[in-house]
């Protein structure tokens, strides 16, 4: 086994995969290469959390494996609980399950209620009371009303609870209520600094060990070794995304100029783009998109060669970042990367 650095992970089966059981091959691959944990994000289609998860734990020995995330809201809060304490037994204690606040136009559309910070604090702290062996009786909170609620009085496990996170708000709930907080890709130098403070200024406020609560960087990483196509649709299709979703949050969580996104929503292309830019855009789209974001915006990223890459994802811990996630690559295409990193440890 090579050398492990917790402090490192990748998102498994990232953008949209050809087939979800490419999974199996990429969580070994990442646990051959040293990367600490597989995050799997959740996608209606060919990506549910529960199935994926299972895979990952059953065909990895050491690797940790984290949701990163699903929503509390689709499933019976026992079923949630019942899951992460089954993904918690089948892997020996590797599993971390992380919920989100989710994409608000999309959960509108599928007549899924929209998630309050409230509600994630509520259900965390009654899945920690039902994989504590707890019975949770007459429950009626933010998460709804349950008269019963119990896995079972032998039950006796702690499963970490990550938390994603954006807005104040949820970063400070991270501070003080969950193990790990995962923030967004594209995050500016001096937003990422103001979340990990918050973070840990909530959980010293909330009686908790700053240090105990991890905070992961979402940094985008994209090395000069993968194909221009490639890259192209890494960075601009995946940040053109986001503007398309919920662009005025994260412009204006940077401080960055709303004329902007405006001009880029206005653009003829984009607005009438059908779907995610990052799954559909074609090459010669995206060379256009890329002329409507600038440039300050996308480098926020690890890019360049390994030795530079590598530079990035370390100045990402100087800004107080616990770990940094590799994001948009798989395994194969971080190799050089860990390498780099693996060589100046």
């Amino acid at each position: 086994m090579s050398q492990t650095f917790p402090e490192l992970g990748f998102y498994a089966l990232a953008g949209q995969p050809e087939s979800p059981r490419d999974l199996i091959e990429e969580v070994q691959q990442g646990e051959t290469l040293g990367l600490g944990t597989a995050f799997l994000s959740e996608r209606y289609n060919s990506k549910e959390i529960c199935t994926l998860s299972g895979a990952a734990g059953a065909t990895t020995e050491s690797i940790q494996i984290a949701t990163a995330a699903t929503n509390h809201n689709t499933r019976h809060p026992i079923v949630t609980a019942g899951y992460a304490l089954t993904m918690h037994g089948l892997t020996g204690g590797r599993f971390t399950l992380g919920i989100g606040r989710g994409i608000a136009p999309m959960q509108k559309a599928y007549g899924i209620p929209s998630i309050t910070t409230d509600q994630m604090e509520d259900f965390v702290q009654v899945t920690r009371r039902l994989l504590a062996g707890e019975a949770v009786l007459g429950h009626d909170g933010p998460i709804g009303e349950y008269p019963y609620l119990q896995l079972g009085p032998d039950v006796a496990d702690e499963v970490p609870f990550l938390l994603t996170a954006f807005g104040p708000n949820s970063l400070a709930l991270g501070g003080r209520a969950f193990d790990e907080i995962v923030l967004h890709t594209y995050f500016s130098d001096e937003t990422t600094e103001r979340a990990v403070k918050t973070v840990k200024r909530s959980a010293e406020e909330a009686g908790r060990d700053p240090a105990s609560v991890k905070v992961w960087s979402c940094f985008a990483t994209i090395g000069d070794h993968i194909d221009e196509e490639k890259r192209l649709m890494k960075s601009v299709g995946r940040l053109a995304t986001y503007l398309q979703g919920y662009g005025e949050l994260l412009i204006d969580t940077n401080g960055w100029d709303r004329a902007v996104l405006e001009r880029f929503r206005a653009d003829e292309l984009v607005s009438n783009f059908r779907g995610g830019i990052d799954v559909h855009a074609t090459v010669e789209q995206l060379e256009h998109i890329a002329t409507l974001i600038p440039d300050e915006w996308l480098a926020y990223s690890a890019t360049g060669s390994p030795e530079r890459c590598v530079e990035a994802i370390r100045h990402q811990r100087s800004l107080g970042c616990d770990g940094v996630i590799l994001h948009g690559a798989s395994p194969e295409e971080l190799e050089p990367i860990v390498e780099a990193y693996r060589r100046n440890v």
